[in-house]
């Protein structure tokens, strides 16, 4: 098995040591609680309004017909819900109050997520052909070249099954929350 169909195959599992070293470590924490929280909370807001806006364009949990999509965040970049994972997580780590750790988590997620998009993009090669090797071309993998606002496509019919597939993300913020409840316990 390759590398990246490996990263693929435990692309969750392998953000989840990311996510536990963040809990435990109480050193070297960020303590001002008035930016760190804010901050935090609006950086991973970002990400789940990302992979909701994604979700609506991707149908990937929705349970209805998936096709080859390049509209709404695809028109602009090929990833956008690995982008909402990468902003999901480095809210989290910055809501635990390990500020040091944020660059090692963006470029850690960043990695693991460019494999994962190896082997993802062989396998679309392969099942939408020419379309999506035209996309490939015209579409950036990760950051996007222009926005225009004329395309954003923000909402459609399936922005209510979007927000119902994506709530559980919410649930990551609440062991950080845990975490500054019982860290005075450890001071």
């Amino acid at each position: 098995m390759s590398i990246p169909r490996m990263a693929y195959r435990l692309r969750g599992l392998l953000i989840v040591p990311l996510f536990i070293f963040a809990l435990l470590c109480f050193s070297y924490e960020t303590e001002n609680d008035w930016i760190i929280w804010p901050v935090g909370v609006s950086i991973f807001l970002l990400g789940f309004l990302v992979r909701i806006w994604a979700q609506q364009h991707l149908h990937y949990r929705l349970h209805v017909k998936k096709y080859f999509t390049n509209t709404g965040p695809y028109f602009f970049v090929r990833n956008p819900i690995y982008l909402g994972n990468i902003l999901l997580c480095l809210g989290c780590i910055v809501v635990s109050e390990l500020l040091w750790l944020v660059p090692i988590a963006f470029f850690y997620c960043f990695g693991i997520y460019s494999l994962v998009v190896r082997y993802e993009e062989g396998h679309l090669m392969e099942k939408y052909g020419e379309p999506y090797r035209q996309f490939m071309l015209e579409v950036p993998r990760w950051f996007p070249q222009t926005i225009s606002f004329k395309n954003l496509e923000m909402t459609n019919e399936y922005l209510r099954t979007s927000i119902i597939s994506e709530i559980q993300c919410l649930l990551l913020l609440f062991p950080f929350l845990l975490k500054e409840i019982i860290s005075p316990l450890f001071e």
